[in-house]
């Protein structure tokens, strides 16, 4: 059976449809990203963040359906991003 990628594989929430910015390097329209405030990996995030680079940030678990590949977003505030999510 193959794996959804639209679902966090830290939550196993279902990800959001979001638009990546305009003027970004990214080639795709869209992410599926997690907004999950309690996912581990974003709440872990801050701490990993903090303590190896000393900027207060985080990220969040996205699916590139172009590309098939999975990485982070950062993020620097908990609302940052969310006015991109596609409903």
């Amino acid at each position: 059976m193959q794996e959804d990628k639209t679902v966090c594989p830290h939550c196993d929430q279902k990800m959001k449809k979001w638009k990546t910015p305009p003027l970004s390097t990214w080639s795709a329209e869209y992410f599926f990203v997690c907004f999950n405030d309690e996912c581990s990996y974003y709440v872990e995030g801050w701490n990993h963040m903090q303590r190896s680079t000393e900027v207060s940030c985080s990220y969040r678990h996205r699916y590139d359906p172009d590309s098939g590949m999975c990485g982070p977003l950062p993020v620097w505030a908990p609302e940052a991003g969310k006015d991109q999510i596609i409903e």
